[in-house]
């Protein structure tokens, strides 16, 4: 790596490349580079070196096309009790040895309510026709927790990153109108649409950083690279394809000691059986939300619907935004009969895996 180039995501040239290349390359791109210095204003030769730079320093975890998994295999949010001295070894066996978790995450509250023994959280995926509790039930015998609580989503009303534009926002700042709700349905693919998918979602070596980023994963598909686009954009059509990303290390510090994020808190609302979909829309449109969900927390979580994230260096900034939010649903009419915040601790995130192939070997190794 060329030690001249700056590679802190607050450089104002890595900062307006990442502005744009954490979640604003929507769907499948044939040329995402472009794309990236198109909207940023920055030469695309700049944007390939300074994105190389960032992954080669760590900065940057991860190039990817993400896929709407919640289209291609069946989820959920999971809360695990783990007995206090086997947390860190579950932790580390869900982040280390289960492909099919993906965040994972050993959380606290400020105070002894609902749900406060749950320590642990995952995020899980298994392929379409498997069982997430089979495959949980798996992880409490593999991992000595005691008890878990699937959360599947039962709609998506935000779901991106942006963390370096997230940094300027003021609390309350929201879109004209409420958030849509995506839902989950799964959807069929074929052999051919399979094969292109698995090779299109894996993360961009250094090499494939570059103009023509899919020359490659044709060759891996054994397509040419039309049909390779082609089929990639069948998918985009078929809404299993999500944004093409640089993901920011906004946990660990770089090797400077500079953070992305310090903070991120797990907000929880419960509001009336019936208005889940509106509440998400208006919890959805503040642009602070990195992630927010239908899902039932049930009585463990005081009964608990709409769940989101916010990310922040500061936890009171973090605490301001979520009041921006109680307020904003106040003045909308919707009562909150609950609400509460779990803090991200330790932490790994890692894309789930959702390969049917992959999920029998797992399987068949960790048997009985």
């Amino acid at each position: 790596m060329n030690s001249t180039i700056p590679v802190e995501h607050s450089d104002p040239v890595n900062a307006a490349i990442l502005a744009v290349s954490e979640d604003l390359i929507a769907g499948f791109q044939r040329q995402p580079f472009h794309e990236i210095a198109e909207k940023s204003g920055i030469p695309l030769e700049t944007v390939i070196e300074r994105i190389r730079a960032m992954v080669e320093a760590g900065v940057v975890r991860r190039v990817r096309q993400t896929l709407l998994s919640t289209k291609l295999a069946h989820g959920a949010l999971v809360a695990w009790k783990v007995p206090e001295e086997k947390l860190n070894a579950a932790f580390d066996f869900m982040a280390q040895e289960d492909p099919f978790s993906g965040h994972v995450v050993i959380r606290s509250t400020d105070a002894g309510v609902s749900g406060g023994g749950y320590r642990l959280w995952t995020t899980l995926k298994v392929p379409v026709g498997e069982s997430l509790d089979f495959h949980a039930t798996v992880l409490l015998r593999l991992t000595g927790a005691t008890e878990y609580l699937l959360m599947p989503a039962h709609g998506v009303f935000a779901l991106g990153v942006g963390h370096t534009r997230r940094k300027i926002l003021e609390p309350g700042d929201m879109a004209d109108e409420p958030a849509t709700m995506m839902t989950t349905t799964a959807v069929d693919l074929t052999d051919e649409e399979w094969i292109v998918l698995l090779a299109l979602k894996e993360e961009l070596s250094l090499e494939e950083i570059c103009e023509n980023p899919w020359d490659h994963r044709a060759v891996l598909a054994g397509v040419s690279l039309e049909r390779f686009c082609a089929i990639a954009e069948t998918l985009n059509a078929k809404k299993v394809i999500g944004r093409f990303s640089t993901f920011l290390e906004h946990v660990k510090p770089s090797a400077t000691g500079e953070r992305v994020t310090r903070f991120n808190g797990l907000f929880h609302w419960a509001v009336p059986a019936g208005r889940e979909i509106e509440a998400g829309g208006e919890v959805g449109r503040h642009f602070c939300m990195t992630h927010a969900y239908w899902r039932e927390g049930g009585p463990q979580f005081g009964n608990v619907n709409i769940m989101g994230v916010v990310h922040g260096t500061e936890k009171p900034r973090v605490l301001e935004h979520k009041a921006a939010i109680d307020r904003h649903l106040a003045a909308v009419g919707i009562p909150v009969s609950y609400t509460n915040v779990f803090w991200g601790g330790r932490s790994e995130i890692k894309p789930s895996e959702i390969s049917p192939k992959v999920y029998s070997e797992w399987h068949d190794r960790h048997a009985g």
